[in-house]
């Protein structure tokens, strides 16, 4: 708690906040209670003899949340600027869209970004990531010197594929011995390294740098609430999501400094700040008209209907599955059926930004396990376990295929497994790209439990350093633009999703905006692979087991539009209306709204959907997508 007398420092620290607004529990968090708590610290008449509040943050503020996938991370300017921060260190997840995004989002903000210890090589000698600070100097409202320095753990520069593969990592340890000093040098009473690193590494570089060398170390990248004193310096990392802030008064004694530090929990007796609701109303005013922006392009009918997601093998499910194991090159994926929420078929045609928020709501993020052949066996048969019910747990899978029997009981009912072709090895290990909530138990999925959460599975990627499904189908559909190209896409991260889109294209998901045809065949004697179209004039449901795709017609951007704006450079195109009809008229009403599209955009011509004989659409802007169902999953009928 603080102290009678009157502090020489007043200090706030937070880190990691994703989501802006409040929880349904205490401590509900959100921007505009957490902006009142910073507000009164700040701005009460019982601290207006004390010096001015300075405010200081550790990362994990542009990404990862629903708003960072519409916005990348931009409407997180002007909040950050707002608290205001005085000094901030890189986390992760501020290079989740690239080092050139974090670079000019850096170039917006009322502060400086802290990174000391991973410098760039292509930058110049000795040049800090992102062109960020390695260390600053503050002088507080009474003439104190404040020296930070940014430190960061490796580990989690390993998780992030937007970075350069050639960047170079220093000891933290190593790095604060180095340039303290000259800090010191300059002035400085007082030395906080901000932090984005675990706890052990914290605590590690408190032991192993000289008593006296860091006063205080204020840290991220760790989600709970913990504080520390290891010899002379004072660690503390403060919460997560604006549910905590730490206040924090420093008082010094000859040459030691005594901190005194509340933690305050931003519960739902706090009230709101109106300045920042404001601020958020007109954020969200923003982000709607940028959920209208044409983002992407399917060739074929997306289903995300319950009844099928969570019952069999979906190409939505298929596609982003995929999207995931190539993302993190593992070998194989699954997702549950509930993660995909839409309950609709997305007809050929446009997609919007607000269609990939409205399918993959989740703020949960994919990661990365290395689990046993019989662990992956477990986790199919809890998936199958509650079939017919249409139960969230069903799973979608990437290189894996496997059959189930529902007439067996329900926690034996799959039949056989196959992971890249070949039969599961219930003793060897297999790396899984799967979301969080799968990891932490969710629906069942005890199995896949890491060693962190009471399981046995390792955690290679964990929610930490991890990224949103919202966020993968972001960037696909930014790395498929072909023309009209993102400003700030980097290298590296084109790179990193030039490989994937390689790999979705040899399975035949993605069409070239070049392609003259395309071809989708399946196994004949596969039923499960077999489908129906619908014959556009007629209506009538016909059977087809290999379909050639005839000559796309390449629209080019002139004729749609695109955006030349500096944040955004998505397609602009009239909405198309989505209204489904029941079930077995589905995709009829779905060509529709198709030809209903044309119509309103001025295109005379109509377009045949789906795999119908004659012209079909394509585009010239974007590669288009084309998951197919491919016979990965397939359950055994009982003949009555």
């Amino acid at each position: 708690m603080p102290s009678g007398n009157a502090p020489i420092l007043r200090l706030l620290h937070f880190n990691d906040v994703y989501r802006l607004e409040p929880s349904e529990h205490d401590p509900v968090g959100g921007i505009t209670r957490f902006q009142s708590l910073c507000n009164h610290y700040r701005q009460d008449p019982k601290y207006q003899d004390q010096p001015q509040l300075i405010t200081l943050f550790s990362g994990d503020g542009f990404g990862p949340s629903l708003e960072s996938s519409v916005t990348k991370g931009a409407h997180m300017v002007p909040i950050l600027n707002n608290v205001p921060v005085a000094a901030a260190c890189v986390g992760n997840h501020e290079l989740d869209m690239g080092v050139p995004q974090f670079e000019y989002l850096a170039s917006q903000c009322a502060f400086p970004w802290l990174l000391a210890n991973v410098t760039d090589p292509a930058l110049g000698d000795d040049v800090p990531l992102g062109h960020a600070h390695k260390t600053a100097m503050l002088t507080s409202s009474n003439g104190i010197k404040i020296g930070l320095i940014g430190l960061a753990e490796k580990e989690w520069l390993e998780a992030v594929n937007a970075l350069p593969s050639n960047l170079i990592h220093t000891d933290p340890v190593v790095s604060a011995k180095k340039l303290i000093p000259g800090l010191r040098a300059q002035g400085a009473e007082i030395i906080i390294a901000l932090c984005h690193q675990r706890e052990h590494h914290d605590v590690r570089l408190a032991q192993e740098t000289p008593e006296g060398l860091i006063d205080l170390v204020l840290s991220g990248h760790d989600h709970h609430y913990r504080q520390a004193r290891v010899r002379s310096t004072q660690i503390l990392c403060s919460g997560s999501d604006y549910k905590q802030l730490s206040y924090i008064e420093a008082s010094r004694t000859d040459t030691k400094w005594d901190f005194n530090i509340t933690r305050r929990d931003v519960n739902n007796a706090v009230p709101e700040d109106p300045h920042t609701v404001a601020l958020m109303d007109k954020l969200f005013s923003s982000l709607q008209g940028k959920l209208q922006k044409v983002i992407g392009y399917t060739a074929v009918p997306l289903d995300t209907r319950f009844a099928t997601v969570r019952a069999s093998e979906s190409n939505m499910g298929n596609f982003v599955s995929d999207l995931m194991r190539f993302y993190y090159n593992t070998d194989c994926a699954m997702l549950v059926g509930g993660t995909i929420r839409a309950d609709t078929v997305y007809p050929p045609g446009i997609l919007r930004l607000k269609d990939v928020v409205d399918c993959f709501p989740f703020e949960d993020p994919v990661v990365v396990i290395r689990v046993k052949g019989q662990q992956l066996l477990e986790a199919l048969q809890n998936g199958v376990s509650k079939y017919p019910a249409l139960d969230g747990r069903f799973p979608q899978v990437s290189n894996i295929s496997f059959t189930f029997d529902p007439s067996r009981d329900s926690h034996d009912r799959i039949v056989a497994v196959q992971v890249n072709g070949k039969p599961l090895d219930l003793e060897r290990e297999y790396t899984l790209a799967t979301r969080e909530y799968m990891v932490k138990g969710g629906d069942g999925y005890t199995c896949l439990r890491t060693q962190l959460q009471g399981g046995s599975t390792i955690s290679i990627v964990d929610e930490e350093n991890g990224i949103l499904v919202s966020m993968l189908l972001r960037q696909h559909f930014l790395s498929s633009m072909t023309v009209g190209r993102w400003k700030h896409w980097g290298a590296a991260l084109g790179h990193h999703w030039g490989t994937v889109q390689e790999q979705l294209r040899r399975t035949g998901s993605v069409i070239e905006r070049t392609d003259t045809s395309h071809t989708f065949r399946r196994d004949s004697n596969d039923a499960s692979a077999r489908r129906t179209s619908v014959d556009v004039s007629s209506g009538r449901r016909k059977s087809s087991a290999v379909w050639d795709r005839p000559p796309i017609r390449i629209v080019e951007p002139a004729e749609i539009g695109l955006s030349e704006s500096e944040d955004e450079s998505e397609v602009t195109a009239p909405v198309l209306a989505r209204e489904l009809s029941p079930e077995e008229h589905e995709l009829v009403v779905a060509r529709k709204a198709m030809r209903k599209w044309w119509r309103l955009a001025g295109l005379s011509k109509r377009h045949a959907m789906g795999y119908e004989t004659g012209e079909e659409l394509g585009v010239g802007w974007t590669r288009g997508i084309c998951p197919q169902v491919e016979g990965r999953i397939k359950m055994v009928l009982r003949v009555l």
